[in-house]
């Protein structure tokens, strides 16, 4: 059995709320790497795990299901947001440092 790795998906750069940010997910590391299609040049692939994505509303019940399905796991903690302070009318600023 792969090794599952239990995270708080970061919020993407296309999206300017924190919907889903509230969730943990578990999902399967590779096995092997993916082979490439001689024809066409695309990545295959033959792992069907690394297919499996499951949310969970917390950590401890992400890690109650890795132990109870005997799925070794890993955990990594979120990032922590440093979010900047700042006024529209700063862009306009006279002393503003571009940068």
């Amino acid at each position: 059995m792969p090794k599952a790795r239990i995270y708080r998906p970061d919020k993407t750069a296309m999206q300017s709320g924190k919907a889903g940010m509230k969730h943990w997910l578990l999902e399967f590391a590779p096995e092997k790497p993916s082979p490439v299609d001689n024809l066409m040049g695309w990545n295959g692939m033959s792992d069907m795990p690394q297919e499996i994505h499951l949310y969970f509303p917390t950590k401890e019940d992400a890690i109650a299901y890795a132990k109870r399905q005997r799925i070794p796991y890993e955990v990594t903690g979120p990032n922590a947001r440093r979010q900047l302070r700042k006024a529209y009318a700063d862009n306009f600023k006279f002393g503003k440092i571009t940068g």
